[in-house]
């Protein structure tokens, strides 16, 4: 099970009730951090669909044939680009809370995740200082992560602020971004410049079986957006959350890898 993190996020960045689940069904769970963020590399992509080349290798490097993918939110275009170029390869994919095209045929974002597109060539032009800016801010504010997070909490939905609540999830999340800035943090950039533009694919192209858990009270994707591009894909269930905000989709990761792990046969090399 390969695990593509949020954005902003890191390697850390798999939700406890996912670990404890994956011990549970014997799934072998690695998030890849995609470059530009803790020890990856730094390196711009044209486009979404150059990502699956280099998932590719990792899953050669790992020794598997086939796997399945999970996309949190920001990981989730990236769990759908990898559907589409590496159809023989991926089983199925489970996107939790994922972001939506904002360009091109299959665009239906709006709000704050379209001004990805709207200030794209700013984003692209302003890539690294942006990152640089993001990386100090981070470093910076760590010894004081507590405060940041419960400050972050009471600005967000009912949903968000019952996931923050919970220490072992605001420990992952502190944990996550402080060894994900250890180095860098281009990839928080990389993300939002790939998000506004055309991602290669269209969505009615993706084969393989999206199943896709995503709450009613969503204010980064409103649940109408996600249904929207859900409608587009040939083989999808979109599980709705009732109450549930944006990180409130972390509590899914359990079910996520259940639902998934149920038609994978034993022998799978």
């Amino acid at each position: 099970m390969l695990w593509f993190h949020g954005t902003p996020g890191a390697r850390r960045q798999v939700p406890p009730a996912g670990r404890e689940a994956a011990e549970q069904l014997g799934l072998r769970i690695v998030c890849v951090e995609r470059p530009g963020v803790g020890d990856s590399s730094d390196h711009a992509y044209r486009q979404l669909s150059d990502w699956p080349a280099d998932v590719a290798r990792v899953a050669d490097h790992l020794g598997h044939d086939r796997f399945m993918i999970v996309g949190l939110s920001g990981g989730g275009p990236y769990a759908l680009a990898c559907g589409h170029e590496l159809s023989d390869r991926v089983v199925a994919i489970g996107l939790l809370g994922s972001l939506v095209p904002t360009a091109g045929d299959d665009a239906v974002a709006e709000g704050i995740v379209a001004l990805s597109r709207r200030f794209n060539l700013v984003l692209t032009l302003l890539r690294r200082p942006l990152g640089l800016s993001m990386w100090s801010l981070v470093r910076a504010a760590n010894p004081v992560s507590h405060l940041i997070v419960q400050g972050f909490a009471r600005m967000m939905p009912e949903g968000d602020r019952r996931v923050l609540g919970d220490p072992a999830v605001e420990a992952m999340f502190v944990d996550d971004l402080t060894v994900g800035s250890k180095r860098q943090f281009q990839a928080f950039v990389n993300d939002l410049v790939l998000i506004g533009r055309p991602w290669g694919f269209r969505l009615a192209d993706v084969r393989v079986p999206v199943r896709w858990w995503h709450g009613d009270s969503d204010p980064f994707v409103p649940l109408d957006q996600a249904q929207r591009a859900a409608a587009t894909l040939p083989d999808v269930e979109l599980a709705v959350r009732p109450g549930e905000s944006h990180l409130g989709d972390f509590a899914a990761a359990d079910e996520a890898l259940k639902v998934l792990a149920a038609p994978w046969p034993n022998d799978a090399p």
